[in-house]
């Protein structure tokens, strides 16, 4: 039974429509930050949340399709921007396979920082889309705003979050945007491959409510370390509200709904079944207050629900 009655994970109860476009950051020499947007169409339907969607290494703003469509269905506006020098420009026209070529990749924290800042550069320049393109932005309420990201993209939501992290000169530096309410955080990023620095120092700042998503096959592509290797960030986050989801079984692209090099997984459709419905719950309460979404998360609900499929953890104060 989920929180509500009419809610179905094989079905999108509003269609939903898609806008392509591109922001361009004069302030940073023109840089440019495409975007895609997931709207539902239906008439009526106003002042829903902005959830916005950071990408992994090697991805793109086609990226996590099957989420970012059901969610929209269910009343918000998903917005994926997309982090020029860690996206599909890695690879395209590279010879090899895509992952290959990431993993010679060398990142310079320079363009890492600059996909930090494509965040708060994406959510001022949400008004003015909003006002150039009513269609869209009549749905739009930007102060019930949340974000989401996977693996580069977790981590890039934990740097808004709070997270400290290491600037060009190995100065730990901040990023908070206070104007997220909430985040959900798929294959989440331990940072002892960058920097020294305590943990409780790092993630100890990190104060939305957060959802930690992560799976027991859930090894890093790149590094080699398992799912427990991320748990740190779990434990010494400081936020007052605070769960954690570990798939059964899940691995590190089933976040992203594509694969790679992976094999198909037969738990795909179950993990994405899950994925889906925790990730609206989360947002049903924390951007819409429905407290019967908190009731099912906290209660008891989700963790009979899951059963042995996954491993539910809630710390979310008294």
């Amino acid at each position: 039974m989920f929180w509500q009655d009419d809610i179905d994970p094989a079905h999108e109860p509003h269609k939903v429509l898609i806008r392509r476009g591109d922001f361009v950051d004069q302030a940073r020499g023109g840089r440019v930050v495409p975007y895609k947007i997931y709207y539902p169409s239906a008439h009526g339907l106003a002042h829903l949340p902005v959830i916005i969607w950071s990408h992994g290494l090697g991805g793109g703003r086609d990226g996590a399709a099957f989420l970012a469509r059901f969610i929209a269905s269910y009343g918000y506006v998903v917005v994926h921007p997309q982090h020029h020098g860690t996206d599909t420009s890695l690879w395209e026209g590279q010879p090899g396979h895509p992952w290959d070529v990431i993993r010679k990749a060398v990142i310079p924290r320079r363009t890492t920082i600059d996909r930090f800042l494509d965040i708060p550069f994406v959510l001022d320049c949400l008004p003015g889309l909003a006002e150039d393109q009513p269609e869209v932005g009549a749905h739009m309420d930007l102060q019930r705003a949340g974000m989401a990201g996977h693996s580069f993209g977790a981590l890039t939501a934990q740097v808004m979050a709070g997270q400290a992290f290491p600037d060009e000169q190995e100065q730990l530096v901040r990023f908070y945007e206070d104007r997220f309410r909430a985040g959900i955080l798929y294959s989440f990023v331990p940072m002892a491959h960058l920097t020294a620095a305590p943990p409780d120092d790092l993630f100890g700042p990190m104060t939305w409510p957060l959802l930690f998503m992560t799976g027991t096959q859930d090894s890093s592509p790149l590094k080699d370390f398992d799912y427990t290797y991320r748990m740190p960030v779990y434990d010494y986050c400081g936020a007052a509200e605070k769960s954690l989801l570990v798939l059964e079984d899940g691995d590190h692209m089933v976040f992203a709904g594509s694969r790679g090099k992976l094999a198909d997984h037969p738990k795909r459709k179950t993990h994405e079944t899950i994925i889906k419905i925790i990730s609206l719950a989360f947002w049903d309460y924390y951007l819409k207050g429905d407290e019967t979404a908190r009731v099912w998360l906290y209660d008891g609900g989700c963790a009979a629900w899951l059963g042995s499929e996954a491993q539910w953890t809630a710390d979310i104060g008294a």
